[in-house]
């Protein structure tokens, strides 16, 4: 039961980030229809809660080195994935994808703390 409320709250916090790059990023975009965005969230979240955990472990001794600058790598290449194998998502340039990645990553930081302090108190 505490995998799936992790898995829906990261699913609803991925849309709110995902939504606010597209409004505030040039160059990422995502397809305006309802179903392909909540597609692309959907697939978005799979790939943060499956894969990047095993990416954060392979990619440790970088993490380290980096001191933590890795991690946004790690995130860079999981939304670089998404761009690729779905035709909803189009991020246009290094820029972009940097930019989203910050945005994508900062609002998932202050949620997620935000979420821990009010669960509790």
């Amino acid at each position: 039961m505490k995998f799936l409320n992790h898995f829906i709250f990261s699913f609803f916090v991925n849309l709110v980030a995902l939504g606010a790059a597209v409004y505030l990023i040039d160059g990422f975009e995502i397809t305006p229809a309802p179903a392909s965005f909540l597609k692309v969230t959907a697939i978005f979240t799979v790939i943060n809660v499956f894969i990047k955990p095993i990416l954060k472990v392979i990619f440790s001794p970088v993490i380290v080195i980096t001191l933590g600058i890795g991690i946004i790598l790690i995130n860079m290449l999981a939304l670089y994935s998404l761009d690729f194998f779905l035709a909803d998502i189009s991020i246009k340039g290094l820029k972009a994808l940097l930019y989203s990645t910050l945005v994508i990553g900062l609002i998932n930081i202050v949620i997620n703390v935000s979420a821990r302090r009010l669960y509790r108190d």
